[in-house]
């Protein structure tokens, strides 16, 4: 063997040795999508704790609703992603295979429908004959659908726009459309020229209940267990911080500031925000009544009558048999700190 043939069997043996990781350092990327709710882990996003306690390379890019952010998981260009109960029903209906491992909140005051003033709705009975809006296929056009259908009308007694969120602002605003079904920022303008007629605890009271959840592409959960885990330990942190600790969430502090440069609006308005959720511990997540229980999971069963629901207005062909294989509590399980 000559010289030459040394040096390039050293130099391939050296590549093909440090084939695997480099391979590895490339499986160590994710892209995860968000949206402009409220939450405290948010904060992780803004300062790169979610970053350093998974050692994953993280991309976040932010969407304006679940379904835009399913279509993206179907595309491969997202593998996690923070979305609503009807979304998600939909997409797993259609065939698309996602896990939700944590529960980020349920059915509160923090989605609510908001009617402009000088639309002449002072309660539920003046909807008839109204222009209302919500976000395509969000839990806030679930909601809204199902509260139309629980006061016996259907979508000829009220026109319902299905509209991203930015542009159930600018119509609202207008004046073309007399209230809207949404989460923050956009309940916080609609708020500032009306008044909230029902919140999405009050609808979930009436039988609908939803919730808003981080979900992964099946694949990349099945391969990826340990980020999940440690996904899903800071955001604990961050809900603990939020339950013991009110005055470090007040809008003159750190978090909330850091809220408002992620998610936009004003740190006032984020701290105002975050009052309005309601949270489950990790040990709630993780019981029989949400995540856990396998066919009696609480959260499966919330997917399976959200479906029925949608099949009923057209929005999608099939009920499932079973929702349990799109939830999981296994990142829930000795969560870390």
């Amino acid at each position: 063997m000559n010289i030459r043939t040394l040096l390039t069997a050293i130099t391939l043996g050296s590549a093909s040795l440090l084939a695997p990781f480099v391979g590895q350092a490339a499986e160590k990327k994710v892209v995860v999508a968000y949206q402009t709710d409220a939450l405290p882990s948010s904060v992780a996003i803004a300062n790169g704790d979610f970053a350093k306690a998974t050692g994953y390379e993280i991309d976040f890019r932010k969407f304006n609703s679940g379904a835009e952010i399913f279509a993206a998981i179907a595309s491969g260009d997202v593998q996690v992603g923070y979305v609503g109960s009807s979304p998600f029903a939909a997409a797993t209906s259609r065939g698309l295979e996602v896990k939700a491992f944590y529960l980020s909140s349920i059915s509160g005051i923090d989605e609510a429908l908001v009617v402009r003033n000088g639309s002449g709705i002072s309660s539920l009975a003046d909807l008839k004959g109204k222009k209302l809006a919500a976000a395509p296929v969000s839990t806030d056009h679930y909601q809204l659908l199902a509260l139309i259908r629980s006061l016996g009308l259907t979508e000829k007694d009220v026109e319902v726009f299905a509209i991203p969120q930015p542009e159930i602002v600018a119509s609202y605003n207008r004046g073309d459309i007399d209230g809207g079904f949404v989460w923050d920022p956009a309940l916080t303008e609609l708020k500032k020229n009306g008044k909230v007629l029902v919140t999405s605890k009050d609808v979930a009271d009436k039988g609908a209940p939803t919730f808003s959840a981080w979900v992964a592409a099946s694949g990349f959960a099945d391969e990826n267990p340990e980020f999940l885990k440690g996904f899903a330990g800071v955001i604990n942190k961050y809900y603990a911080s939020f339950a013991s600790d009110k005055k470090a969430w007040d809008a003159d502090g750190d978090n909330a500031k850091l809220l408002a440069k992620t998610l936009g609006g004003t740190p006032e308005q984020q701290a105002a925000a975050l009052k309005n959720l309601t949270l489950l511990t990790p040990e709630v997540q993780a019981s029989e009544a949400w995540l856990g229980g396998g066919e009696k999971s609480g959260a499966a069963k919330i997917l399976k009558d959200t479906a029925a629901f949608l099949k009923g207005q057209g929005k999608v062909s099939e009920v499932l048999p079973s929702y349990a294989a799109f939830v999981t509590p296994d990142a829930l399980v000795n969560p870390s700190n």
